[in-house]
């Protein structure tokens, strides 16, 4: 069972091109438009770290603007300050990993293995990140949020509904 057509189209004029390993539209608008999309973990034989990507433009926009105002450093600073954040955060990329490893079929696990991807995969987390302790991209965190909650997504909610010191505590 793959992604309409239709929905496959939607999510090329959200994109501005073809979408690239589309597998799923595992969070939708109300009106049935496409917020968040999961993309296979290899396509055309090269690894996809990311596997969800968040297509909404409204969300994409109020992410960037953060973004430009600098709110990732001063995110990352407040995980850096405190050790549940960074905890919390790690867990996050353990439940990640887990999540993409579930949607790998045992010919796309094969696959990764022969071409030497497998290891990659494992140490990748959400955004294809490297580093468990560190932000880099609001869209992709939040993108995973609107799946499966986490501790990032949790924070820009309450960015967004004023409260933006009710995770920390």
């Amino acid at each position: 069972m793959g992604v309409e057509a239709e929905k496959i189209q939607r999510v090329a004029s959200l994109l501005g091109r073809q979408p690239r390993g589309l597998e799923e539209i595992p969070v939708a608008a109300d009106n049935g438009d496409p917020v968040v999309i999961r993309v296979a973990s290899l396509v055309d034989d090269k690894p996809f770290p990311t596997l969800y990507w968040l297509v909404d433009p409204v969300l994409c926009y109020r992410i960037d603007q953060l973004e430009a105002a600098g709110m990732i450093k001063t995110f990352q600073q407040r995980f850096d300050a405190d050790a549940t954040l960074q905890a919390r955060m790690r867990e996050d990329h353990r439940i990640y990993i887990a999540l993409r490893r579930g949607f790998m079929s045992p010919t796309v696990k094969a696959r990764l293995s022969e071409l030497g991807f497998e290891e990659t995969l494992e140490k990748r987390g959400i955004g294809g990140i490297a580093d468990f302790s560190r932000i880099r991209c609001f869209h992709t965190w939040y993108g995973a949020h609107l799946v499966k909650s986490n501790v990032v997504g949790e924070m820009l909610d309450d960015w967004w509904r004023g409260s933006p010191q009710s995770v920390v505590g």
